[in-house]
């Protein structure tokens, strides 16, 4: 490495920049002339939002034409459209936890503003929140494991980036 008269901090931040460019564009610098992503075999980018917003819908990440799922947590081996191999997908219990998170901190609060407020009888209350627990956690529990696997195949994970 040369020695750089005078402030070092220029030159440092360039590099940083040139290094930033390269990770963001997916493209190598030869000899001053920046090669394409397609030419280095680097992957293109696939945007996380819209794999996310389409596994959401329960729709396939790459197409968001086919239906992620067969059944109602079951997940197709392939895109009915596209053909897109989706049997890589590792989301275990990461929706599970999602769900619990975001049922938990929208009833809890709920609960303890409709009992402060309202005093119903501990029983109906009870049933109440059972019941709006249990349907909100089946609304979200496939729509945060389309997300999951949106975000697994955008950000190339658990197989998804195409090496065997």
């Amino acid at each position: 490495m040369a020695v750089h008269s005078g402030d070092p901090l220029p030159y440092l931040y360039s590099r940083v920049n040139s290094e930033r460019q390269t990770l963001m564009t997916g493209s190598i610098e030869i000899g001053g002339e920046a090669l394409p992503a397609a030419e280095t075999g680097a992957a293109t980018e696939r945007p996380a939002r819209q794999a996310m917003l389409r596994g959401w819908r329960r729709r396939c990440p790459a197409c968001g034409e086919g239906a992620l799922f067969s059944g109602y947590l079951k997940v197709n081996d392939r895109c009915p459209v596209c053909g897109e191999d989706l049997s890589h997908h590792r989301a275990d219990d990461g929706p599970a936890y999602l769900t619990i998170l975001i049922v938990g901190h929208i009833l809890g609060p709920l609960m303890i503003v409709v009992f402060t407020e309202f005093r119903p009888d501990p029983w109906v209350l009870a049933a109440i929140f059972s019941v709006g627990c249990v349907a909100l956690s089946l609304f979200l529990l496939p729509r945060l494991k389309g997300g999951l696997i949106g975000l697994q195949w955008a950000k190339r994970m658990h197989g998804f980036g195409g090496e065997e």
